[in-house]
């Protein structure tokens, strides 16, 4: 008897439509790069519809009696390597089921000539409408989306690397949405005094969304302050064949001979500087109470915010004593303002009060 292997792919989930409706066409698009008789399927871990449990119960339905789960995420922080592996964990307890779950994308050559494709295709753009300009006369600013963990965060900053060496820019630096520090306007600022008078700045996300727009409108913003410097809006990675490549490979290396290790840097395995408490933490998921909140949510959008004017600045998380890390920003409406009448916590992150950090966003 062949045992019949279903996919599930692990998506965050988010309260703006667009960015939904992207991750179901790069889930939609994958099947083609994995074997014809795996059935695949998705779901999100908050917000959105359907919840990952939706998923691996229609896999199931399906007659799969094993299923490799992957997380739908660049990098491992807090949603890969707690909050989705105690769903599936939980399911898998639950049901019986065989299910393994696989390494995020990750630094990966693929990942990098994905994202190398389209910071050209921003600078052949900013050459069509602004003239041929060197890359050595050029700054590169590649912004990630920021967590309270060291080691996703780090590996925002070897993707950089790896494109600044690769493709010659004259300097580059390295900023995030939210969460950590240098935030987008503080980078931006830094990278101002520098001298160029171009710069590329490159969101290294996934798919647009709430971030996206901060990291775009932060750069408008600074695009006014700084007129004699042209600040040209890189496309983010979207559905790339090697975003779809590394994805595939993420899934059928779970069943090849030597499965690679997950989260080798892992604050919650091994003592890293500065997150030394962390070793050994309880492994929980705290999102099952906005599984399947969408963007009809209170506070969902920019409209109904009283901060913000065309993008979410992030300044409504500011002032919520319980709750200090920018976790996803919902416009005022936090999805922990239940009283936490559940026993999870998670440590405060130590730079939460760094002048470059999410302090920045506060309006001057």
């Amino acid at each position: 008897m062949v045992e019949k292997i279903g996919v599930m792919i692990c998506g965050h989930g988010s309260r703006s439509q667009a960015a939904v409706d992207e991750f179901a066409v790069l889930a939609e698009k994958l099947p083609a790069y994995l074997p014809d008789n795996w059935a695949v399927d998705y779901g999100y871990l908050e917000f959105a519809n359907p919840v990952i449990r939706v998923g691996l119960d229609n896999l199931r339905a399906q007659g799969c009696d094993r299923i490799l789960a992957v997380p739908g995420m660049l990098f491992a922080a807090m949603h890969a390597k707690n909050d989705i592996p105690t769903v599936l964990n939980t399911y898998a307890k639950k049901h019986g089921v065989d299910l393994t779950y696989g390494r995020e994308l990750g630094v990966d050559p693929k990942m990098i000539a994905a994202a190398g494709a389209r910071v050209k295709e921003a600078v052949e753009a900013a050459n069509a409408e602004h003239g041929e300009m060197a890359l050595q006369d050029t700054a590169l600013v590649v912004i990630g989306r920021g967590a309270s963990d060291p080691d996703a965060n780090a590996n925002v900053s070897k993707i950089a690397r790896m494109l600044w060496e690769g493709m010659g820019f004259g300097w580059c630096e390295v900023g995030y949405s939210g969460v950590t520090f240098p935030l987008v306007e503080p980078t931006l600022d830094h990278v101002a005094k520098l001298g160029y008078k171009r710069v590329i700045v490159f969101p290294y996300f996934l798919f647009t969304g709430i971030l996206i727009d901060r990291i775009y409108g932060f750069t408008d913003k600074c695009a006014d302050k700084y007129p004699e410097i042209q600040f040209i809006k890189a496309p983010y990675l979207n559905d790339h064949p090697q975003v779809l490549e590394t994805f595939a490979e993420r899934i059928t290396e779970q069943v090849g001979e030597i499965i690679p290790p997950t989260c080798g840097t892992c604050k919650y395995r091994t003592q890293v500087l500065g997150f030394e408490a962390e070793v050994g933490a309880v492994q929980e998921s705290h999102h099952h109470h906005v599984e399947g909140q969408g963007a009809a949510a209170p506070g969902a959008t920019v409209e109904t915010c009283k901060l913000c004017e065309t993008y979410c600045t992030g300044e409504c998380r500011l002032d919520m004593d319980h709750h200090h890390h920018d976790h996803s920003p919902d416009h005022g409406h936090d999805h922990h303002d239940h009283a936490h009448d559940h026993d999870h916590a998670h440590p405060e992150y130590p730079h939460a009060k760094h002048p470059h950090g999410p302090e920045s966003a506060r309006r001057k």
